[in-house]
């Protein structure tokens, strides 16, 4: 979210970044924020004007009925003094209702008109113009088959999507024996991996308040990811991002608490409304995963070198686990209104022959942190917003997809990398079991 001061001395510049985000339909709204944010100041200008005036009127009177004593006319104009505070108080409390409903309004239209993007952001509608910047490792076509993941898992007696359909629906899984083990591995390799490069290990609730929701996210994600529980002001987290960035809602972190660097699993639950196209089947696209996360909370101007940092992570994860990445810079149309600037890391499927996406890394810059006031304070001990970003450490089971097809083999086993061996009791390579 915007700060409505610099849409006030900046006005063309929001509608500017509007039509770099193809949402030309909200430039109308930079216009009507500014008319309701001066139509607020002046009542509020107005308020403070009669809150002042209060104590001057109110002395005036006790002045008066002194004086009234004495002179019993100045007791007529001791009433008209009365009415006259009478009128300025109906006033005041219609300017104060006036206030509220024009700050309601305006933070309305404030949350759904997109932040600043970077200007390295590449310009483009929708995910077709993202931009391929660089690619890791060696993109292999297999001299065999690859199977669908879903069969990989079968041979190893490691999937039952029948029985969760029965149980919980379609976009549901059991995962069962060596995939299962090889789903657990991927994660406690990936926090592991996180610790080691500094990171805070956090398991963070699973639920959070309506608040936090609209603190971390556009009403648009929050209307086609989040759960909600029924008769309580709960969600079900789309991801752990959520809840850690909310731990700091409505505080001023240490200057040398700066920067947090976290590290947390989760499960997350999305409901994926509107998520529609090729890779429905399986366990790519589903309703209940686990996922090991990065954020770090920061001072701006250290904000991009940690998104430098964060999707290189990735990068040196998904290689450790001979995956083939590539890094895809998002375009100005698939950036979500909250994004300064974000990136994909896709990992190759030898199956397709092509890229597909495992981890987000992202800059929010101060959006997350204006909307749940997140604050450090400068040199000079004033209060600043502090910059947030998110990256995905691993996701299983869409990650599993990308290491099975990338590990399999002729003979249908999946060799185990060496780093991840240790969490699979040192077995170097699982064999199937039909």
């Amino acid at each position: 979210m915007l700060d409505i001061r610099f849409v006030r001395e900046n006005p063309e510049v929001v509608k500017e970044n509007l039509r770099k985000k193809f949402q030309t339909a909200k430039l109308p709204l930079v216009d009507e924020a500014i008319a309701l944010d001066a139509a607020k100041r002046a009542a509020e200008s107005e308020a403070n004007e009669l809150r002042a005036s209060r104590n001057t009127l109110s002395k005036k009177i006790g002045m008066l009925m002194g004086q009234a004593k004495k002179d019993p006319s100045k007791l007529a104009e001791a009433e008209d003094v009365k009415a006259q505070v009478k009128a300025n108080a109906d006033r005041l409390a219609q300017l104060e209702q006036m206030e509220e409903k024009l700050a309601d309004q305006l933070m309305q239209i404030m949350k759904v008109i997109p932040q600043i993007i970077d200007p390295s952001v590449p310009i483009g509608p929708d995910d077709s113009y993202n931009v391929e910047v660089e690619r890791f490792g060696e993109c292999k076509v297999a001299e065999f088959p690859i199977p669908y993941h879903t069969d990989i898992m079968e041979s190893f007696d490691g999937i039952d999507l029948e029985a969760a359909g029965r149980v919980s629906g379609s976009g549901f899984y059991y995962l069962l024996g060596d995939i299962a083990r090889l789903h657990e591995a991927v994660l406690a390799y990936g926090r592991d991996f996180m610790i080691d490069k500094g990171f805070t290990y956090c398991i963070p609730p699973f639920m959070i308040h309506g608040n936090v929701v609209e603190g971390v996210m556009s009403q648009t994600d929050m209307d086609g990811m989040m759960y909600k529980i029924e008769g309580e002001d709960l969600y079900l987290i789309g991801t752990s991002e959520h809840s850690m960035i909310g731990r700091f809602i409505d505080q001023i972190v240490p200057n040398e608490k700066l920067p947090q660097t976290l590290t947390s699993y989760s499960p997350c639950f999305r409901k994926e409304k509107g998520s529609h196209g090729i890779e429905e089947r399986g366990v790519y696209r589903i309703h209940q995963f686990e996922k090991q996360e990065m954020i770090v909370v920061c001072k701006p101007e250290d904000s991009k070198e940690w998104y430098e940092k964060l999707w290189r992570y990735s990068v040196e994860l998904f290689r450790n686990l001979d995956i083939p990445v590539r890094q895809l810079e998002c375009c100005s149309g698939d950036l979500a209104d909250l994004k300064v600037k974000s990136c994909d890391i896709e990992a190759w499927s030898p199956r397709q022959q092509k890229f597909f996406e495992v981890c987000s890394c992202t800059n929010m810059g101060d959006a997350q942190a204006r909307r749940l006031k997140i604050r450090y304070k400068d040199e000079n001990g004033k209060p600043q917003l502090c910059h947030t970003l998110n990256n995905t450490c691993v996701a299983p089971p869409r990650m599993l997809i990308a290491f099975l097809e990338n590990n399999l083999q002729a003979d249908g086993t999946v060799l185990i990398p060496e780093v991840l061996r240790p969490y699979m009791g040192g077995t170097e390579k699982l064999v199937p079991k039909k």
